[in-house]
């Protein structure tokens, strides 16, 4: 899938925002923090050992190290997630707001 294509794909899975930032939401928590479920939820499904989760932060938004092909693994269900921790897609990738 191209960028483009999960960026749809994120705004079709939260229609409407309703999900996002809806941490309450989680059933199985790995953490009491928003951020750091969404980390814990990412180093589970992509281990990466000695690579940092965030790639690069401007102003108040930072960008995960995510590659496209991870992006295109995840289920709807995982992208669910990860949208009720605050985390959203755009045209440079996976990022968050700090």
């Amino acid at each position: 899938m191209q960028d483009v294509d999960q960026h749809e794909r994120w705004k079709r899975i939260d229609q409407e925002n309703r999900e996002y930032n809806q941490f309450k939401r989680i059933g199985r928590i790995r953490s009491n923090r928003p951020d750091l479920h969404a980390f814990l939820l990412l180093d589970e499904l992509f281990p990466r050992p000695g690579m940092d989760i965030v790639g690069c932060a401007e102003h108040d938004e930072i960008w995960l190290n995510v590659s496209d092909e991870q992006l295109a693994s995840l289920t709807d269900e995982q992208i669910l997630e990860l949208t009720r921790c605050g985390v959203r897609h755009d045209e440079n990738g996976l990022c968050m707001f700090v």
